[in-house]
């Protein structure tokens, strides 16, 4: 792979074009430092200026902007998320050299790292700047793919005349742009298919920027674990080693129709992405799958009563997800973690699709009834599927008065939440509640 800052340029050819990360001037031979400005931060590869399909992930999102709200947190260890029931959300670089990784739980972080700072999570202050962000994105071109509030594909095939650069320079301009104006870091991976510009994209965060091309594609894929193949997890990772599978070269070596009959349809992809063949394009539309709010506890709960408040709280914050994007769900799905960890998750389908805090806190309920009967839960969560345009969601009720009137009263409450903030308003469910972690 022939992108790198000095310490890569063993295996760089004497002849090749790059240009400089931080000052962008063309560099025609390769030097360990840049000839204009010093800096090491230099781009090397054969296909630099061929290849438009890349992948752009924020450096510890969350962390980071905390850090550039609070300067006094730079040199410290952060880790975003919640009590020390919940899990972690987002730790910055230097927490994660103590170890701490996203999804961990917290108590188990802050025993790898108990000097860190905890900052719960502002997900209306991250969803506004993931928002500037995106819009910077598509002042580069109209084929945006988000994949999250911190990612996204982007497809630079044509722009360049539009830029008046090859796609890599221009990718370069726009995380100069985002340190600038934004005030965080960014990682690029640019390739020919979206399966090894994600790859990419990890390499080397944070502030990465790297590249893979067709010529290398397999000998760069054959010594990595089999997990670098998305979709492919611990546990069947375990089901592959157990067949003596390890590394993505072990992979190149069988045909497709043995790992089909091995593995189902899920061969065929181990067969295409170990070797590198990712047909998929960018949609710059693609419509997310769900909107969904969820809280741990600070105790483990099993009571039906004590869930109930917390279960209205998330309907609410969904409700206004749904509203603020203008979609609507069909699908109600409440999730539960049990004290032991175990998930459970259980839907119903609506015969309209809902915006309405009211209903989709109804149909929780519904699907919450059963599930209590004395099993603790740590975590509760609310969501909806099936979205669409909010158009046809939420007719008028002409069997149940009760739901037009509700529905009414939950408008104006809206009209005072978007006045006065959304503590303005509270229903008797969640008034007094305090138990979230």
């Amino acid at each position: 792979m022939f992108n790198f800052c000095s310490h890569y340029m063993t295996s760089v050819p004497d002849k090749i074009s790059g240009f400089c990360r931080d000052c962008l001037s063309e560099q025609s031979a390769v030097r360990t430092r840049c000839r204009a400005c010093g800096s090491p931060r230099l781009v090397y590869h054969r296909e630099l200026h061929a290849l438009t399909l890349a992948h752009i992930d924020c450096d510890a999102f969350y962390a980071s902007i905390e850090k550039r709200d609070n300067p006094e947190l730079a040199d410290k260890p952060v880790i975003v998320g919640g009590g020390k029931r919940g899990v972690v959300s987002t730790a910055c670089y230097i927490a994660r050299i103590h170890g701490v990784r996203s999804a961990m739980p917290m108590f188990k972080a802050l025993e790898a790292c108990p000097q860190a700072v905890v900052i719960r999570p502002n997900m209306e202050k991250y969803v506004r700047i993931g928002r500037e962000i995106r819009g910077m994105m598509q002042d580069l071109t109209p084929l945006v793919q988000p994949l999250s509030i911190d990612e996204a594909f982007l497809e630079l095939d044509g722009t360049q005349r539009l830029h008046h650069d090859p796609p890599a320079r221009t990718l370069a301009k726009f995380a100069k742009r985002v340190e600038q104006e934004i005030g965080i870091t960014i990682s690029v991976g640019l390739s020919y298919c979206k399966f090894l510009a994600k790859v990419a994209s990890d390499l080397q965060k944070p502030r990465g920027f790297s590249v893979i091309g067709r010529e290398e594609a397999l000998s760069f894929l054959e010594p990595r674990s089999v997990t670098t193949i998305w979709g492919v997890g611990k546990a069947f990772a375990a089901t592959l080693e157990s067949d003596g599978i390890r590394t993505i070269g072990q992979l190149q070596g069988m045909e497709e129709g043995d790992l089909m009959r091995r593995y189902g349809v899920i061969g065929q992809r181990l067969f295409r992405l170990s070797r590198g063949i990712d047909d998929r394009t960018v949609h710059p539309n693609e419509a997310a799958k769900s909107v969904t709010s969820e809280t741990t506890f600070f105790e483990d709960i099993s009571k039906y009563d004590d869930l109930v408040p917390i279960l209205r709280d998330l309907a609410e914050k969904v409700s206004r997800r749904l509203k603020r994007s203008g979609i609507a769900g069909q699908t109600v799905v409440l999730k539960l973690k049990t004290a032991d960890f175990k998930i459970r998750t259980r839907n119903r389908r609506l015969e309209d699709p809902t915006q309405l805090a009211d209903r989709i806190f109804r149909t929780g309920l519904r699907l919450l009834e059963p599930e209590t009967d004395g099993t603790k839960f740590r975590l509760i969560g609310i969501g909806v599927s099936d979205l669409g345009d909010a158009a046809r969601a939420d007719p008028p009720d002409l069997i149940d008065e009760h739901a037009t009137r509700r529905a009414a009263a939950e408008a104006a409450m809206d009209k005072l939440r978007e006045k006065f903030g959304n503590k303005t308003v509270e229903t008797g469910y969640t008034f007094s509640d305090k138990r979230q972690k």
